[in-house]
Formats: structure tokens, sequence, C-alpha cells
């Protein structure tokens, strides 16, 4: 029998003002916190909810320009649009369910809805201010916090009509925060493409789009490896673009009102259905639907009347009407993919037959493999995975949300020792272990049937459950563990291959991760410093003085459980494996993995260094964060 709660009575009723409970709840209003090392951390939500509300008045036809500025830690956007009504700045900054969104005429189909963005960025923000411009008068409010805390009088300018904003996240909430630039520089290009015409200003750089989606795959894809020409379609509220290349899986940008939709929703699904649908049609073969999206590139933008979005963060699109009293999303996508993308084959008969023999040569891949991969298959099963490669975590989704949970991880490591170490310290809930034997395999040029006869890389498949694609995917992050040395290094480049090859859209979609652990550990009787470069252990054995004791670590097996819990729990330090828009995956692949070539030896004797009268090459890809 339940025992009886005699504490609870009306003083355990507890009412909380808007700033309170967005401080208490941030998740609720930006999904994950983070500390910026992933594309989808906090920091770069509120960047976001800013820049809307002027893409937004860009969208009504006000202002062409948008200039954002973003140092270490503070962020500057300023709009030419209308300004926000002087006698109502501080409202639209601070008061829940109150700006112009809620008024359809002024803002018809707008990224945000609901009035709680801007409230959000202000609460969660050590320093927040924000400034009007309206012919010719100014209106400017301070917060710290949440809390005003000036108020300044209304007066003349000289400036143009506008509003300015600018905010430093609130170190308390956001804990060791740092912006990377590639993951701004992508959001603003996104920007760009969705809103032909706009002009951003990020630092001094300018991002600006002519062609919209065009120019987002142009940029995306390798151009002298796609299939045939890409595939530009527009519509009433409605573009589309689309290719198909040589990568294997498949590639998609899905946006709503301008909002980059990175979880997909309805209109990515019907627009997945529809390109199906309509190649079938078109060839009259029933073609598998597999084939037919294989190496496909693709982008999908619509603009709808009040979208319903499954989070706050506005992610994915849930399923809506295209208007009013409109046809529901899907089949509105439906009708449109299958009649302009229809017409466009029959007046292009060229990129017919280009298409025709990208999806054959994927029917022949898929049944060449179809035998080898029943048995490999069957030998996962046999192999007891989850006992012998795998020590797996215990949560992988949110059931509430039916999505990977933000901190699912899966570490690979090299060797027993390293994954031992790692196994004792993580999390049982969201940590799971891979355990590499020995160095994998170099599978640069291989065809996808290597996954399914090399043991090492299907258990991996299985274990990440991506054999079909993302939607299965186990775990959030994916983290490379390898010792900081020649070997570790070697193995991270032989792994980051085996990803890019065949499922380049992991890294692409930002889940592929190195763990950067300490090189030494300085410490006397009072303290102890854990060190990630040579400079960083100088300034350590400076600040201790006395002598203090040294060691190396020179493998992660070196360290021990309790020191690692240090560096795989709050404190985890992550560099992300980014594809840069221009990068060529071909090319890079080829550079670093192929033949040995003058330019990749040049290279090598350019970047040399001697630790130890140990001969080490940093791995650019990795020191640099970026591919």
């Amino acid at each position: 029998m339940a025992e009886k709660n005699t504490n609870y009575t009306e003083d355990s009723i507890k009412s909380l003002d808007w700033r309170e409970h967005i401080r208490l709840r941030p998740g609720m209003y930006i999904g994950k916190l983070g500390d910026g090392s992933a594309y989808d951390d906090g920091i770069y939500v509120l960047v976001k909810e800013i820049v809307d509300n002027s893409i937004d008045e860009h969208m009504m036809g006000h202002g062409k320009l948008i200039e954002i500025r973003i140092g270490d830690k503070r962020v500057d956007v300023r709009d030419y649009g209308r300004g926000i009504p002087l006698g109502k700045v501080i409202d639209c900054v601070s008061k829940i369910n109150t700006g112009g969104k809620y008024d359809s005429g002024a803002f018809q189909k707008s990224v945000g809805l609901n009035g709680v963005g801007t409230k959000a960025v202000n609460a969660l923000s050590s320093q927040f201010r924000v400034q009007s411009v309206r012919d010719g008068r100014t209106k400017i409010a301070d917060f710290e916090q949440g809390n005003l805390v000036n108020d300044h009088k209304e007066g003349a300018t000289q400036e143009k009509n506008g509003t300015i904003m600018s905010f430093i996240p609130d170190n308390t909430i956001f804990k060791n925060f740092h912006f990377i630039p590639e993951f701004l520089e992508e959001q603003m290009w996104n920007y760009a493409f969705l809103n032909a015409g706009l002009t951003i200003k990020f630092n001094e750089k300018s991002f600006h789009s002519e062609k919209g989606l065009y120019d987002l795959l142009h940029k995306k894809s390798d151009m002298e490896n796609i299939r045939y020409p890409i595939v530009h379609l527009k519509g009433n509220d409605i573009e589309i673009a689309l290719t198909h290349a040589n990568q294997y899986g498949e590639e998609y940008y899905s946006f709503v009102n301008g909002q980059y939709t990175t979880q997909g929703g309805t209109h990515l699904a019907a627009f997945k259905e529809a390109v199906v649908k309509t190649v079938r049609d078109f060839y009259k073969k029933d073609f598998d639907a597999s084939d037919i999206r294989a190496s496909i590139v693709g982008a999908i933008a619509v603009r709808v009347q009040e979208p319903v979005f499954e989070s706050q963060t506005k992610t994915k699109l849930g399923s809506i009407q295209a208007g009013p009293e409109g046809p529901t999303i899907r089949n509105w996508i439906n009708d449109f993919v299958k009649k302009a993308f229809d017409d466009y084959l029959h007046k292009n008969p060229s990129t017919a037959d280009a298409l025709l023999k990208r999806i054959l040569q994927s029917e022949r891949e898929r049944k060449d493999i179809a035998g080898i991969k029943k048995l490999a298959n069957e030998r996962a099963k046999k192999a007891n995975l989850h006992n012998k490669k795998l020590r797996d975590c215990r949560v992988h989704f949110d059931e509430e949300k039916k999505d990977l949970r933000f901190d699912s991880t899966l570490f690979i490591t090299e060797g027993d020792s390293a994954s031992g170490s790692i196994t004792k310290s993580r999390s049982v809930e969201t940590q799971a272990v891979f355990s590499l034997r020995g160095k994998p395999l170099n599978c640069f040029g291989l065809t996808k049937k290597i996954v399914y006869e090399n043991e090492e890389f299907n258990l991996l498949q299985h274990a990440l459950n991506i054999e079909d694609g993302l939607e299965g995917l186990r775990y959030n992050k994916i983290v490379l563990a390898t010792d900081a040395d020649v070997d570790g290094m070697h193995i991270r480049l032989l792994m980051m291959t085996f990803f890019l090859q065949f499922f380049p859209d992991l890294v692409r979609n930002g889940h592929l991760y190195i763990l950067d652990t300490p090189l030494f550990r300085v410490r006397n009787k009072k303290e102890t410093i854990y060190c990630y470069s040579e400079d960083a252990k100088q300034k350590a054995i400076n600040k201790l003085g006395n002598k203090p004791e040294i060691t190396r670590f020179k493998g992660l097996g070196e360290i021990s459980p309790d020191e690692f819990g240090q560096f795989i729990g709050d404190s985890i330090r992550l560099d992300p494996v980014i594809l840069q828009k221009e990068t060529s995956i071909s090319k890079l692949l080829n550079y670093y993995m192929g033949k040995n070539t003058a330019e990749r030896q040049q290279f090598i004797i350019e970047n040399l260094r001697f630790e130890k009268d140990e001969a080490v090459v940093p791995d650019p890809v990795v020191e640099t964060q970026e591919l």
C-alpha cells in the first residue's frame, strides 16, 4: 500500500513566470543544450530564432540585406525591415504570446508562429539587447537572463529602418559553449538558398543565391560525378531540385517556410514517394523504390500557412493541409511532382536516358549482393553481437517523440584495453561501445559488397542499423575513439573512409565525431590538470610549479576507468567531422586513401613533425574538424 504523502499541500503548487519556465525547462523551447560541437546544439537554435525574424521580414517584402556578426560569444543581427513598432519593443521580446505573427495579414507564411522564439533567446542569454528603428525614431531595451535592466527612452536617429538584436548565451546554461564557423556558415547558406535575392553578410562574408535550390544542389553535389544536369522545378509555394550521382545512400534537404527541417516530415516523405511514382509511370515499369532513389540528391522547399511542427525547434513537419481549404500536403506535393517532373522527362530525353541507366545500375548492384547479404545477415545473428563486439546501451530512442535520444552515443574503439576502460566508465543508459579487432580494411574504391563480406564492417553496420538508410540509426553520435598516435590516426582514417564510402549521409547529417582525449596529466598533491596539447601542458606546469608529476598518455588503454569517466561524461570533448559544401568525397578519398601521389608526398613532407624520435603526421581532416 502506498505511503501517504503528508507534505503535499497548497505550498507544493508552484507557478512560474515565462522567464523562469524557459530557464528551468530550456529543452522544451530549443531542444538540447550541448556545447556547440553538434549542428543542432542550443546556441545555433538561438541564432536561428533571431535570424528567422529578419527572414520573415524579407519574405514579406521588407529588406534585402541582413547583417550578422558572431564573435567568440556575442551575436549581433541587424535587418532592414520595418522594425518592431516602438511601443511594443519590450513586449515582443519578453511577453509570451505577443508578436506580429498572430496577425496573418502581416506574416502570411512565416517560420515562427507561436511568439516564443525571441523570448527564449532573451531568457537564456546573460545579456540581451533589442533596438528598433522606425521612421527616424528608435527604441532600445536591455535585459539580463530575461529581466529588464534598462528601458531606454525613445529618441531620434539617422539610422535606416529595421531591427537590431544582440545577445550572449548564458554560460550557466550553455556550459563551455563555442561556435563552430562551419555550422554557422551552413545556416547562412541555407537562408540564402531559400530566399533568392536576399544577401546575408556574416562576419563580412556575403551569402547570396539567385537560383535557390538549384544553387543548393550545385554546391552540395560533386558536379563531376552527377549522372545528369540538376532538375530544377518551381511552382506556387513549392520548389524542388534533384539529380543522381555515383555515391551510396540518399541525400535530401527539406525546408518549410525557410526552415531547414533536418528530420524531414510529411513534405519530404511525399517528395520521395512522388519521385518513385513518377519514374515508374514514365518508364512504365515497376522498379524497386530503393533502385530509383539510390544515389539521389534532392531538395524540396514549401511555403504553407500555419505549419504544424512536431517540436518547438521546428525540425520535423507534421501532417497538415497545403492551404486553409486545400488538399493535404502529401497530395499537393504528389500532384506537383507528378506533372512537373513527368513533363521535364518528356522534354529532356537525354536526362531520361541517364536516369534510366542509373536505376538499372542500382538494380544490378542490389541483385548482385542479394545472396551474400542474406548470408551476412544470418552470420550477424549467429555472432551473438551484443556480447562479443558491442556493449550496448539501454536507451536509444525518445519513446514520446519516437526519435533518437539527443545523447545516445556509440564509441568505436581499437583493442580490448581501450574498450574495457570505456565500458567500465560509460553511462550504460546512453553510451555503447563497439570494439574493433586490429586495423580495419581500407575499403576505398570497393563496392558495397565488401560491407557484407567483411565480418567487422557487417557487424558494425548491424550495430548501427544503417543497412537501409539512416531512418533506423540507433545512435545519435558515432564517436571514433582511437589512440593519439600514428596507428590510432590510421585506424581513424580507415573508419572515416568506411563511412564516407558507403554511408556518406551519416557524415553529412553530423553523426560522426572524434573523441578528444588528453595527451598529458600534470599534477601535484593538491591539483590535477589534464592537457590536450603541448601548449596546455606547459601552462599547467607553470601553474602548478614545484616540479609536478607529468604523465604522457600514449594509448586510451593507459587511462584508468575512473579517469576515463571524466572525459566521456559531462565534460566530454568531441570534434565533429564536417563535410564542407565544396568537398568532393571521391576526390577526398582518392587523395588520402588511393594510390600514392606526388601531391600527397609533398603534403607529408610539409607537415611532418617529430616527438621524441617518433615521426607524426598530423591528420588535417581531424585537426581542422572539417573535410
